[in-house]
């Protein structure tokens, strides 16, 4: 920010923190004022983003109204502003790790396997990350928030887990691994009637979830749970994917005979 403004940054004394006071006050007041507001407010839901950038901007304005005529006065001192806007995101560039994740911001996120090894950029917003190969936007995540640590989807790991499925067991991110709750309720029944078999199984049928359609795989999955009955993953994959019916071939001439036409045509001159 300090770059794209021009700017030059400065070092408080030691022991003298109070020379940060200006902006730190203003950001203490600003939270204060949102938190009252809300209060009063009676409710922290909103309709939508937008509604409550409303708000926000509202409250702002608000507590910056009796500034506007000392700005009024600094304004024509002020240097031009850049042609563009402050960058919206920070960018780093890291390396993807070999279970195709990177680490951002104390937050790990996955990102597609075939990018393992490989340096790629990532732009972190407010509410958003994006990755991006040779400059080329291959993802784009909502940004973690809190206590949640990582951001795991399957489609991104299953391509090189289902050629060692024995890993599935000690896979360290394993919970992320079911999508619904009718995934892990199906893992749960595979454990049962499949034994050890189960987690190549389950890994099996994640990716013919990934190659096909979840929903599809779902609602296969929740009707054979539906009937208590045992089930594997030949047994999910012909519920989810009908076998293709095979079409007849027709035998047909080589070589159509013209002189029907010809017949056809002088019946329609007489």
């Amino acid at each position: 920010m300090l770059a794209h403004y021009g700017l030059r940054s400065t070092r408080i004394h030691p022991g003298r923190s109070h020379e940060n006071g200006v902006v730190e006050q203003a950001h203490h007041r600003l939270k204060s004022a949102l938190a009252q507001a809300l209060v009063i407010r009676g409710s922290r839901d909103f309709e939508s983003v937008a509604a409550y950038e409303a708000f926000v901007q509202e409250i702002v304005e608000r507590l910056n109204r009796p500034s506007l005529g000392r700005l009024a006065e600094e304004r024509p001192h002020l240097r031009a502003l850049p042609s563009s806007r402050v960058p919206a995101y920070t960018v780093y560039r890291v390396k993807v790790r070999k279970w195709s994740t990177v680490r951002i911001s104390n937050k790990t996120y996955s990102v597609p396997s075939r990018l393992r090894g490989h340096e790629v950029e990532v732009r972190q917003s407010a509410n958003e990350v994006e990755v991006l190969y040779e400059g080329t936007v291959v993802e784009r995540m909502p940004r973690l928030r809190g206590g949640r640590e990582h951001r795991i989807d399957y489609r991104h790991v299953i391509w090189s887990l289902v050629h060692k499925p024995g890993a599935f067991a000690r896979y360290r991110y394993r919970e992320e691994l079911f999508p619904t709750p009718v995934f892990r309720e199906a893992y749960d029944a595979l454990v049962r009637w499949r034994g050890e078999r189960a987690d190549a199984d389950y890994v099996r049928t994640l990716h013919l979830a990934a190659s096909t359609l979840e929903c599809t795989v779902e609602q296969a999955l929740g009707a054979l749970l539906a009937e208590r009955l045992s089930f594997d993953y030949a047994t999910i994959r012909e519920r989810a994917v009908p076998a293709k019916p095979e079409i007849p071939q027709l035998a047909t001439p080589a070589v159509p005979d013209l002189r029907v036409f010809d017949e056809l045509l002088a019946e329609g001159m007489r």
